[in-house]
């Protein structure tokens, strides 16, 4: 029987880096929606967290490539170009939000809706969230059924990656 590492991830397709930063110019799949087109960044420092999340999207059928703080998030990315990003917000090196807003700042992935995914629940956070620029908000523990729900919606063409309201 064949041994799988549980933190790979889907194989992407080969792609190559432009001259500006490794960056591609072109965004995976932008015009399809569906689970098997759609590229999921998920960002957590804890690696549990990251294995939960990352095995029940792809167990959704969508494909699924990893960061562990927000350094990488942005990263990967500027390279990646995700259809969507699941941010774990308190995290080492620059938090999420920090990342979320470094991450905006590249005019391919400005519309491209970040889930903030943490344990702070209080409408603060969730205000600081929203105003560094999140599409959705989760707290921990998941509710799956709400996560596949959200992310889902977000990935509708017809909601271009927007919400309003939804907390």
């Amino acid at each position: 029987m064949e041994q799988k590492d549980p933190f790979a991830t889907n194989a992407l397709p080969s792609i190559e880096p432009t001259e500006q930063e490794g960056a591609r110019s072109e965004p995976l799949n932008m015009s399809v929606r569906d689970p098997e087109s759609s590229l999921i960044l998920v960002v957590d420092d804890s690696a549990d967290n990251v294995a939960m999340l990352s095995l029940d999207l792809q167990q959704q059928g969508y494909r699924v490539v990893t960061a562990t703080d927000g350094e990488d998030a942005i990263s990967v990315a500027n390279y990646t170009l995700p259809n969507l990003i699941m941010m774990d917000i308190s995290m080492p090196k620059v938090d999420g939000l920090g990342a979320t807003r470094k991450i905006r700042e590249n005019p391919a992935l400005q519309n491209v809706p970040v889930i903030a995914v943490t344990a702070f629940g209080t409408e603060g956070f969730q205000r600081a969230a929203y105003d560094a620029g999140v599409s959705g908000y989760l707290t921990k523990p998941i509710d799956f059924a709400r996560m596949h729900q959200l992310v889902s919606s977000l990935l509708d063409p017809k909601n271009s990656g927007k919400l309003t309201g939804w907390s």
